[in-house]
């Protein structure tokens, strides 16, 4: 089973999402950034790893927010969330780009209105109660 996380970044009420490339089967999909644990990495390290390679940008992690399985071409995952906070927001110094075409923060109620990766939809509610809290 392949292990993949989400990182969560919400500040001042909205939470950032980024816009994968238009490639694959979730081509052109929003998503929580985040990606696939590597043999050997704990969360926090692939965690790290991701964002500077996605966004080149260092974080912190956080708490672990949920969990959550889902099927990709009929392999079965499982998706772990974190809280993370990015060094900065990617408004006045932007991210570098690598896997993603955009991103922004967007207030929680706006994610169901995007067409957002399957699998971050289905942790979507337990990440609403983390926030809420």
């Amino acid at each position: 089973m392949s292990r993949s996380i989400a990182c969560i970044d919400y500040r001042n009420g909205k939470i950032f999402i980024a816009k994968r490339v238009n490639s694959g089967d979730m081509g052109n999909h929003w998503e929580f950034p985040g990606g696939k644990i590597e043999d050997g990495e704990d969360f926090a390290t692939a965690i790290k790893r991701e964002m500077q390679e996605e966004f080149g940008v260092n974080v912190e992690v956080g708490e672990k927010i949920t969990s959550g399985t889902f099927e990709h071409k009929g392999k079965k995952c499982t998706l772990d969330a974190f809280r993370v906070t990015f060094e900065h927001d990617g408004i006045e110094k932007p991210f570098v780009l690598t896997e993603h075409t955009e991103y922004k923060w967007v207030l929680p109620d706006v994610i169901p209105t995007l067409e957002f990766v399957d699998s971050d939809l289905s942790i979507f509610p337990e990440v609403l109660k983390n926030i809420s809290k």
